[in-house]
């Protein structure tokens, strides 16, 4: 079955406190967004690579694929005004009859082995999301008071988050709702169950300046 991954790239870099979207901040002497890339692409030259940008960030990324002789094959479509309409608009270039994953594009670390038994399950389940036990403990806010939670009822979701391409399709002609937070959230809207696996817990969201001293680290340990 053909294999879809649509890579969600729409940060501003805001709380990363630089002019510069967070995806094209360099780690390890390359933009977060290509190594994002090439990690999908490593994990299989096959998989057709989707990248959602602004329309205002598209240039540059050109540039920047310049700069760097970066060769990997990949379409770009333009994002919208949310996360949910950027990834319904790459939506609109994925077969039917495939597994599409949708990824964050600040996130290069995500293993090759999460990535494969994401698609595997999805061809056999239609909705699956990576996760990884919270290790801190848990308070949940009650006004001015707080109370411990059990955190074993808990897990923290990461991406590829991997579908049925027509499953979520359909899910995604739902109208807009704030209560979307991620792509399993819409799938299940419709009222589908969504499979959990194991993540890695090097597959960090970069988002603030630390996050970007540990991707450093990461890359410095994988040299």
């Amino acid at each position: 079955m053909k294999k879809y991954i649509v890579i969600v790239a729409g940060g501003k870099g805001l709380r990363m406190g630089t002019d510069i979207p967070k995806q094209f901040l360099p780690i390890g002497g390359k933009p977060v967004l290509m190594r994002t890339i090439e990690t999908f692409y490593t994990y299989d030259t096959g998989i057709n690579i989707i990248v959602v940008l602004p329309v205002d960030q598209q240039k540059y990324w050109c540039e920047l694929c310049h700069n760097y002789h970066f060769d990997i094959p990949h379409r770009v479509t333009d994002g919208g005004n949310t996360r949910f309409h950027s990834v319904k608009n790459g939506l609109a270039m994925v077969d039917d009859d495939s597994l599409v994953g949708i990824h964050d594009g600040v996130r290069p670390f995500v293993s090759h082995e999460v990535i494969t038994m994401c698609y595997q399950e999805a061809a056999l389940h239609k909705a699956v999301i990576p996760v990884v036990d919270v290790v801190e403990t848990l308070r949940q806010l009650h006004g001015n008071t707080s109370v411990t939670v059990d955190r074993s009822a808990y897990k923290l979701v990461q991406t590829p988050q991997v579908f049925s391409a027509k499953l979520l399709k359909d899910a995604y002609q739902q109208p807009y709702s704030t209560t979307f937070t991620d792509d399993a959230s819409v799938v299940e809207a419709l009222g589908m169950p969504v499979t959990l696996v194991p993540g890695n817990r090097e597959n960090i969201k970069l988002t603030t300046p630390f996050d970007i001293k540990v991707a450093e680290a990461l890359i410095g340990c994988s040299i």
